[in-house]
């Protein structure tokens, strides 16, 4: 599982949701770039649907179908590995067609089924930790994509539920993560979200972004992962809790400069 370059965190990113192929196709382009530029090795990730919302009247996706074949020309064309979330066992021969990485996500964390056709499939499972679990409870799903013949499996931190509508990350959970022997990885975007608005949309504090990914790379992350989009506010999907697309560059410097002092 090539996760590493020259000893730099590696990176997962891009929008939330395929919207369209213009849109997708410049979101991955830019950041590779940057990243090539940088040296940091780049997953590309944007779900090919959204199954949880809070609302049954928000944007869920142009389609599976349409969507994965977005996504396979972007790495086609762009030449990156590609990440995409799956919601129940049978999508998962479906969506490894395409995706590098399948990503099971954290209120699904425990759905043994799920984790088993996934890790079959010999695609890099990564595991998003449920709003709901402790650090110690992930061992049990990083079990489950092991004993089904699949090790290349990793863990996302993405915040704890604090109180009704917040998350808290708490930073010591990362020595217990890293028991499990494999990549740790923080969402510096989900951790911010802030969910079941009364509207219906959730919320964000996205200007601590950097805040978090700082503070991650710190204690000692794999890897970070983050949402972004060149026009959050009418991004179709979490906007309120991504990163503007020009922000990048100037936020992965700041942290490769940490990265290099606690190495």
């Amino acid at each position: 599982m090539q996760t590493y370059h020259n000893q730099n965190f590696f990176l997962i990113a891009g929008p939330c949701v395929v919207e369209n192929e213009s849109i997708t196709t410049h979101i991955a382009q830019t950041i590779d770039v940057i990243c090539k530029r940088l040296q940091i090795h780049f997953y590309f990730k944007a779900s090919y649907r959204k199954a949880n919302r809070t609302s049954q009247y928000s944007f869920t996706g142009i389609g599976d179908v349409a969507a994965l074949s977005v996504l396979a020309k972007v790495k086609e064309k762009v030449n990156v590995p590609i990440v995409t979330d799956i919601h129940a066992p049978e999508e998962a021969v479906f969506a490894a067609q395409v995706a590098d990485v399948l990503q099971i996500p954290a209120f699904l964390c425990r759905q043994t089924e799920l984790l088993q056709v996934a890790a079959k499939t010999g695609k890099i499972v990564n595991i998003k930790k449920g709003q709901f679990l402790s650090p110690e409870a992930m061992q049990f799903a990083v079990e489950k994509v092991r004993a089904a013949g699949n090790p290349n499996v990793m863990v996302t931190e993405r915040g704890t539920s604090f109180g009704y509508q917040d998350l808290i990350v708490d930073f010591r959970g990362i020595a217990t993560l890293k028991k499990n022997n494999c990549p740790i990885v923080l969402d510096c975007t989900h951790s911010l979200q802030q969910p079941n608005q009364t509207d219906g949309i959730t919320g964000g504090q996205p200007q601590l972004i950097e805040t978090l990914a700082k503070a991650g790379i710190a204690v000692g992350f794999d890897g970070i992962f983050l949402e972004t989009h060149p026009d959050p506010k009418n991004a179709l999907s979490d906007g309120a809790n991504m990163l503007p697309l020009d922000q990048l560059e100037p936020l992965l410097a700041k942290l490769l400069k940490i990265r290099k002092a606690i190495l």
